[in-house]
């Protein structure tokens, strides 16, 4: 079995740059899947996030999930369930504008902490876009400026929890898709694991790691890159001992941002472009409705829209 891909980013700063940026780039093509370490957020405050972070679920949200379970009856299935997932969720927005102060029983300090630690976030993502950039040949900046569209990205956080489960044999924490969007920075729990991704038909685990912060690709990069990188399906595992805590940060494109093959990437003949040419809000309506589904009916989809798109060149550049 290959290792998963855990990439040193202080590296990239030394004569080991070279190396670096080859396992990012294998990593990207072969995995969708890497692990950040030296990524130049603070350790003390990921501690804080997560203390903060666990003590809101066990104050604001637990009992919420155990209604929910209670109401969906979820405890006492006796076969496979489908349609649900073994999580409790928030979901924060940071761009283009935040929608915490809108969210009940958050505290003013733990407002503050996960802004701060958005805006860390956030930069880290436009950085990993040049990084592959880099890699792909693409001028610096390219990734954030087609991701830009006419208001800025999309980004913000889904703040989850996975609670013990009786019955992890009939129910997901959730449940195998791949990410609609951009580029996902995810901060999990480095005590309790269930995250697996899927590689040449199996399920691998994604390892628990202190501090570590575990970059995934989205659709949207799959398209840019005309399949050089793949967003690749994933799930989560309920476990039957522990809370799992999982703060998946979407670096996504705006809402009116056109998403296309880039240009460099597609070679001269038209044929060898084999993906759509979309806006991106078009593509998330149905994401919506298919996102527990393979991605390639969702890409057919956007081809038979897109010649009533009408695509200038310039907007995307």
């Amino acid at each position: 079995m290959e290792n998963f891909p855990i990439v040193d980013m202080g590296k990239l700063n030394t004569e080991e740059r070279a190396s670096t940026m080859e396992l990012i780039k294998d990593a990207c093509e072969n995995w969708g899947f890497f692990e950040l370490v030296n990524h130049g957020i603070s350790l003390e405050l990921m501690d804080t996030v997560e203390r903060l972070t666990k003590e809101h679920y066990k104050k604001c949200m637990e009992q919420k999930f155990n209604e929910m379970v209670a109401t969906k009856g979820l405890e006492s299935a006796q076969s496979e369930i489908n349609d649900s997932d073994w999580e409790s969720t928030i979901f924060l927005r940071h761009l283009p504008v935040s929608n915490m102060s809108e969210i009940p029983d958050l505290d003013d300090h733990y407002r503050k902490v996960m802004k701060e630690f958005a805006l860390e976030l956030e930069k880290l993502a436009e950085l990993l876009l040049d990084l592959l950039c880099e890699n792909l040949g693409l001028e610096k900046g390219y990734l954030k400026k087609v991701f830009y569209g006419s208001k800025g990205p999309n980004f913000g956080t889904k703040v989850s929890n996975y609670p013990p489960c009786p019955k992890p044999e009939l129910i997901k924490g959730l449940r195998a898709h791949t990410d609609a969007g951009g580029i996902i920075l995810l901060f999990q729990d480095d005590k309790v694991s269930g995250l697996q991704l899927l590689k040449d038909d199996q399920w691998i685990d994604v390892p628990p790691m202190r501090h570590s912060i575990v970059i995934n690709l989205g659709d949207q990069l799959e398209v840019i890159t005309n399949g050089k990188y793949k967003s690749v399906m994933h799930r989560v595992i309920a476990q039957t001992d522990g809370n799992r805590m999982s703060l998946a940060s979407f670096y996504n494109p705006g809402n009116d941002a056109l998403i296309s093959p880039a240009p460099a990437l597609v070679k001269e003949d038209e044929t060898s472009q084999v993906y759509p040419k979309f806006v991106f809000d078009d593509y998330m309506k149905i994401y919506v409705g298919l996102k527990f589904q393979a991605k390639e009916p969702r890409f057919e989809a956007m081809k038979a829209t897109e010649s009533s798109i009408n695509l200038d060149p310039i907007a995307t550049v």
